[in-house]
Parts: C-alpha cells; structure tokens; sequence
C-alpha cells in the first residue's frame, strides 16, 4: 500500500555520515533508467511482473531484478494474488523528487535554450 505523501523533513546541517550514506543508497536505486520506467508503470494501478513486462518491453527476468532491488529498498510493495505477484508503489514520494528533477531539467534547459538564442540568462 502507497504512502500518503507528507511535507518535507527538515535534514539536519551538517548531514552525519550514516545519513549520507543512507540518502546516497535511495538515490542510487533511483539512477537505473529501468527502474524509473517500472515506477512510472506502476503509477497509475499495481501491476503483476507479466504487466510490467509487457509495459517495459524488458524480459521478465529483468523487471524481476528491478523489482526485486526496489522491494528491498522499500520503493514498491508486493502481494501475492494465487499464483502472481502484484506490485505497487510502497512511497509515493518518488513521484515528488521526479517533479522536482524534472522541473530542475526544465529550468537548466530554458537556460541553455536562452544562451543558445544570445539571450542574457536571468
């Protein structure tokens, strides 16, 4: 089951190690384009590994893999149905962090684009 998705948690400055290491672990789950593109399939309904395999194109080995790292990390959630898996977002905060990245790659871009056209950047 989905996590509501709650306001941000103020970090502490400087960030310890242990933390560090912690956030550097979620992210690096995150760096793998696969992943991404199972978690953007399972955004609107849970899905069993077949589902996932015909949305993704990938091999049913590999969506298992993926799932299996993200379930780890505690990203999606899984149930058994008879004898299928379905999976399904565990923290539906990824979804804000990909809004955020995405926004950030909006802005970088119209920056460039301004650059590009002899504009002055604001």
């Amino acid at each position: 089951m989905a996590t509501d998705v709650q306001s941000p948690v103020l970090l502490p400055h400087p960030l310890s190690d242990e933390l560090i290491d912690v956030i550097a672990r979620r992210f690096r789950v995150l760096a793998e384009p696969m992943r991404i593109k199972l978690l953007d399939a399972l955004r609107d309904r849970p899905a069993t590994v077949q589902e996932l395999q015909a949305a993704t194109g990938s091999s049913q080995q590999n969506v298992s893999k993926h799932l299996g790292v993200m379930f780890a990390a505690g990203l999606v959630a899984r149930s058994r149905e008879g004898t299928s898996v379905r999976y399904a977002i565990a923290d539906d905060t990824l979804f804000t962090l990909c809004e955020q990245v995405c926004g950030g790659l909006q802005r970088q871009a119209a920056h460039v684009d301004t650059l590009l056209r002899g504009g002055t950047p604001r």
